[in-house]
């Protein structure tokens, strides 16, 4: 699947792989060395991340139930733990630096496809 910025028209990943399962959502990135620029994890029923045993920092966004950017958490380094953020329905996990490079912010509409 596609993930789209609707509000900045932008694609922020070409290929994402959806986590909805009980055991795709604990094991996320978990065991790679790293995540390729165009590629994303979209992490289902998720309000916050950790970083324990990974590898590599990322960048999450996290979006609610109506698609809309209510977290950014940036180049989130491993053994670290994200903010909570009670309204998020899923996370969309990146290459670290794709936050900015896509200029994604705060209120942007997502889409996924």
């Amino acid at each position: 699947m596609r993930i789209f910025n609707k509000s900045k028209n932008t694609v922020i990943a070409q290929n994402a792989s959806l986590a909805d399962t009980f055991s795709t959502r604990m094991k996320g990135l978990l065991g790679r060395d790293e995540i390729p620029a165009g590629e994303a994890l979209v992490i289902t029923k998720c309000r916050s991340i950790h970083m324990f045993f990974m590898r590599f920092a990322i960048d999450a966004i996290f979006v609610d139930k109506d698609g809309c950017v209510i977290g950014l958490v940036e180049r989130i380094k491993p053994f670290r733990l994200s903010p909570v953020f009670f309204r998020s329905e899923s996370v969309i996990e990146l290459k670290a630096g794709t936050i900015g490079v896509t200029k994604t912010s705060l209120g942007d509409q997502i889409e996924r496809l």
